[in-house]
């Protein structure tokens, strides 16, 4: 049985507010500043609890009632990322909101493609909304849930009921430094990711040549550069994270995923690794990727399988002809050699070959019936040199 399933995104827009607009932000930054200290002050990071021991307190600030709930809101979940980090035993200072916000899902109205937003009593702004978001929030079953403002930009989330496609097979996606690789059995396409790493190599060097012994000046230049290379990654994972989803809705497969959180752990300081290769490594997006992917499949109503550690160990290692471990040699570092079929693989093809068998027998299990799941695919015993599967590659930059 499929089930309709509620799914959530954002679309974000420039604008420039007025005066009024920006006293309302700071105002409602103050709001969640104060509740962070009440709720330090009280031990306390639950919704009811603070919203018991600040609401009242909150009447001294001059806004809509309605955006007090919201501040508290705001500052509860700032507490409870806090308490949170203690309990891993990390080491975390008071937190405070730096940047004027504001954050609302009552009051604010959709008029005529603009967005009306009370200020005070019997006081409304409005912000004209730009074509793209016109044309993204006009979707037939489209619902605007709420607003978050800055001093920059308008975001607005907005949610739909989609119906959960019914898939007849799996790909899998291997996520690597340099690219992205997408398929199974049947056919492999890579997604080439390079220029990323040139551009994360361009902005170290660019921060790097800046000498003023200013650090306010350097912290601003760093981060000027680091939101400039932030987006431009992020659109070239937003290219093939598309690519992705669609083919995968076109060809009625689910997605599978491997969990690789932690991985950073192995380019430390004191592994013996270079300062570049430390440099380069953990500015890899790996987890920018798969959040891309995760909203795009479940906006069309394509199911994502997420495995676990256990249930992906192995990928890249075990041959998926014969089962048997592969070996790796210093000449040829991206293909790996079978003893048993006495034949070189791309490891990136191994492991999305191996990821999709593995997210297959996942799917079957959940969906409660492999034939009916995956019909026409089922998943046989695989016979050594018989199933060997046929790969067709294809590359995308």
């Amino acid at each position: 049985m499929w089930f309709a399933v509620l799914a959530v995104r954002s679309v974000r827009q420039n604008f420039s507010p007025s005066g009024e607009i920006l006293e309302l932000l700071e105002t409602f930054r103050r709001m969640v500043n104060h509740c962070i200290e009440i709720g330090i002050t009280c031990n306390i990071s639950s919704l009811k609890k603070l919203s018991l021991q600040s609401y009242r307190e909150l009447r001294a600030y001059d806004c809509p009632s309605k955006y007090r709930l919201c501040a508290i809101s705001r500052a509860a979940g700032i507490l409870a990322a806090r308490k949170k980090s203690l309990k891993r035993g990390f080491v975390s200072k008071n937190p405070y909101a730096v940047k004027p916000q504001l954050i609302s899902c009552y009051g604010f109205k959709l008029e005529k493609n603009r967005l009306r937003i009370p200020l005070k009593s019997r006081r409304h702004c409005e912000v004209q909304l730009n074509k793209h978001t016109q044309s993204v929030i006009s979707e037939p079953g489209l619902e605007v849930r709420s607003f978050t403002l800055t001093a920059t930009k308008l975001t607005l989330c907005i949610t739909k009921e989609v119906t959960e496609v019914r898939c007849l097979d799996t790909s899998g996606v291997d996520r690597n430094f340099r690219n992205l690789t997408y398929g199974n059995e049947e056919r492999i396409i890579h997604y080439d990711l390079s220029k990323s790493v040139s551009i994360g190599d361009t902005t170290r060097s660019i921060v790097g040549s800046f000498k003023r012994n200013d650090v306010r000046v350097r912290r601003k230049v760093a981060s000027k550069y680091g939101r400039r290379r932030r987006d431009r990654t992020v659109q070239l994972l937003h290219q093939a994270t598309k690519r992705i989803v669609v083919d995968a809705l076109r060809n009625r497969q689910a997605i599978v995923l491997e969990d690789i959180r932690g991985i950073r752990a192995l380019y430390r300081k004191g592994n013996g690794q270079g300062r570049s290769l430390r440099a380069s490594m953990n500015t890899w997006s790996f987890g920018e990727a798969q959040r891309q992917i995760e909203y795009k499949a479940r906006w069309v109503g394509l199911p994502v399988i997420r495995l676990s550690k256990r249930e992906t160990m192995g990928t890249s290692r075990a041959c998926p002809r014969c089962g048997e471990r592969l070996q790796s040699d210093k000449k040829h570092r991206r293909e790996l050699w079978c003893s048993t079929c006495k034949n070189w693989m791309d490891r990136d093809a191994v492991a999305v070959i191996n990821l999709s068998r593995r997210g297959r027998l996942r799917f079957e299990r959940s969906k409660g019936g492999a034939v009916e799941a995956v019909k026409g695919n089922p998943t046989t015993t695989v016979i050594p040199g018989v199933d060997a599967p046929k790969l067709t590659y294809q590359t995308t930059s």
